[in-house]
């Protein structure tokens, strides 16, 4: 079973939308990049969210991100899993970031939007039992994943579900 260890959040000084997913998926590991599978739906729906140019690279994309006061992360730390699904995370493995430090640390974010169900169910059952009360404020949204794997939804169904996160 594969070792995997969560990427370093994107984040600026003044974000106010964070969006969560589990883990990073194989291909994104590969490519060091959040969201790096080619039919992953995340980086399409945030150029039509956020006018994200997708003739841009990786790092101006995640520039583009920050401008518009976005912050990506992930629930988990670490964990053993297989390939790509979230369904394959080893349960006894999980380990969550550090959210009340992260959190204490960019004052500014308003809203958490978990990119999919695996994101939200182990935010809820690992990080905000534990969650510091004075973060239970922030406004907590389940969206539908972005991943190829999560087929039941067409991109233009799940992009008007993520039209949501621009609404201030």
């Amino acid at each position: 079973m594969a070792s995997c260890v969560s990427f370093p959040p994107i984040i600026g000084d003044d974000t106010h939308i964070l969006i969560l997913g589990s883990m990073p998926s194989v291909e994104s590991f590969r490519q060091q990049q959040y969201y790096a599978h080619p039919r992953n739906a995340f980086w399409p729906i945030m150029a039509e969210v956020f006018g994200i140019n997708m003739d841009r690279n990786y790092q101006q994309r995640c520039r583009q991100l920050i401008k518009n006061h976005v912050a990506l992360w992930d629930v988990l730390k670490s964990c053993h899993r297989p390939g790509s699904l979230d369904q394959h995370i080893d349960p006894d493995s999980i380990v969550a970031n550090e959210f009340d430090n992260f959190l204490q640390h960019h004052p500014h974010i308003e809203r958490i939007f978990f990119n999919g169900g695996k994101a939200e169910q182990v935010f809820k059952c690992y990080v905000s039992p534990t969650l510091d009360p004075t973060f239970k404020h922030i406004t907590q949204i389940k969206l539908p994943s972005t991943s190829p794997a999560h087929a039941s939804m067409t991109f233009e169904q799940k992009l008007q579900l993520w039209q949501q996160i621009s609404v201030h």
